[in-house]
């Protein structure tokens, strides 16, 4: 609770912005921990904290499943919040975020809110260019979605492998379940310890993730399940177009080379570089299943000296030139796989787990 000058408190005041298609666990996650660590029984009464829906009309907003949710408050009429939790969801569908809602995030930013992107929320925080300097957290889904839509950022400023990041007065997400661990780690800065526990309890949450906890794994890959493991994998599609060297693997992860080699081989299989080297080539096969790009470009964005060294090693794990791959499998329409099945068998969980990255799976 914030402290006000006659030695009161009062509640902590949260602005929620909901984005047309957001996701509607990313909103309920979030709200419920405020709702149950405000209040001390169940009445759900705003008295630690207190939140409120504001959108640029009172028109009701549809998530991202066709459940719709009506804003409480327009721009207009809301006051200032200590936080302003924006929340997106699907980026290829539907309208975009509006520039009422921009100059709302901005005019939140300028009055010292502290501003919140959960899910592709962070999307509309960049947008309106208040993310500038800040380190920004993507999901690993959406992270070549961020590249490609803003891509004079400096890729080192980006995070695909932590569940969220706080920097200074801007918090980014990546959204899903991790929602409930940015409203935790919020909430922890105003209330005591032993009532957000409880209200994590009662939504079955064991405990918080903290920040540096690593995203889950994309479906369809191998199971991963040691933390810093799963760590250097999200590294290695993070950095795919500038591959990270084993020592700085290594070092982001706080281990040896050989600890991690050792490690690493335990957990998937295969070294480092020849997992690394599938990821490049994973993402090869989406790009030209899924773009019009040009093998060269293909070639650049992931990692590879030129066209050439991308068609030698494409061939050894597909079977097939680049192109060749390409007129097999035939460009995805309307976020729909081809039914062409993956090439070759041994590396089908290359393949699978693309193509439930387009179907949106």
């Amino acid at each position: 609770m914030k402290r006000i000058a006659d030695g009161a408190t009062r509640p902590v005041q949260f602005g929620i912005v909901l984005l047309p298609n957001f996701t509607l666990t990313a909103f309920s996650g979030f709200v419920d921990l405020l709702r149950l660590a405000s209040d001390d029984c169940d009445f759900s009464q705003p008295v630690r904290c207190a939140w409120t829906v504001v959108g640029e009309t009172l028109l009701p907003v549809k998530a991202s499943c066709g459940i719709q949710i009506q804003p409480w408050k327009t721009f207009d009429e809301a006051g200032t919040f200590d936080y302003l939790a924006v929340i997106g969801g699907l980026l290829h569908s539907g309208p975009g975020v509006s520039d009422a809602t921009l100059r709302f995030i901005r005019r939140a930013a300028d009055a010292s809110s502290t501003l919140v992107g959960i899910c592709t929320g962070v999307f509309a925080l960049s947008r309106a260019g208040v993310m500038d300097g800040h380190r920004v957290c993507v999901s690993w889904f959406h992270y070549w979605d961020y590249i490609a839509r803003f891509p004079e950022v400096d890729e080192r400023l980006l995070v695909a492998d932590r569940l969220f990041v706080v920097d200074r007065r801007r918090i980014s997400c990546s959204g899903g379940r991790a929602s409930v661990d940015v409203a935790a780690a919020i909430l922890h800065r105003h209330i005591d310890s032993a009532t957000v526990q409880k209200a994590l309890r009662i939504l079955l949450v064991e405990d918080a993730q903290r920040a540096n906890a690593p995203q889950p794994h994309p479906p369809g890959m191998k199971p991963v399940t040691h933390p810093r493991i799963k760590r250097v994998v999200h590294l290695m599609e993070q950095h795919i177009g500038q591959p990270l060297s084993l020592v700085e693997l290594a070092a982001r992860v706080d281990m040896s080379v050989r600890q991690l080699q050792r490690l690493f081989k335990v957990q998937t299989g295969e070294s480092p570089l020849a997992y690394a080297r599938h990821l490049r080539l994973r993402t090869a096969a989406w790009l030209l299943t899924g773009s019009d790009r040009t093998v060269a470009a293909i070639a650049a964005t992931c990692g590879f000296s030129d066209a050439s060294h991308m068609g030698r090693e494409f061939r050894k794990v597909y079977g097939v030139a680049p192109n060749a791959y390409r007129a097999l499998r035939g460009c995805f329409a309307d976020g729909e796989a081809s039914a062409v099945e993956p090439i070759p068998a041994r590396h089908d969980w290359l393949g699978r787990s693309w193509n439930h990255m387009r179907a949106g799976q």
